[in-house]
């Protein structure tokens, strides 16, 4: 099984949202169709990153990083900016 980290950028607010999914097509669908809470008020969306994990734990560890330490706050930014490509873990 595969699994996903994914990065999202809003078009309206021009924000980042980072999320983990086994359907990385099927999750991007339901974010712009609004069945995500956390995205509907900030639709358009699209992909501007994603990673393969073989475990959902993995996955989750890199959802982590990204969203609760400095690091990863900053290669966000950099990503949101266009100033920065991440690279992949896995």
């Amino acid at each position: 099984m595969k699994y996903y980290l994914y990065i999202l950028k809003s078009l309206k607010d021009k924000k980042l949202y980072v999320g983990v999914t086994k359907n990385l097509i099927k999750r991007i669908k339901e974010h712009n169709s609004g069945i995500a809470r956390a995205t509907k008020c900030r639709r358009p969306l699209i992909l501007v990153w994603s990673e393969n994990y073989k475990t959902l734990s993995e996955a989750r560890k890199r959802e982590w990083f990204l969203k609760n330490t400095p690091q990863g706050g900053k290669l966000k930014k950099k990503l949101a900016l266009g100033t920065w490509s991440l690279q992949p873990k896995g």
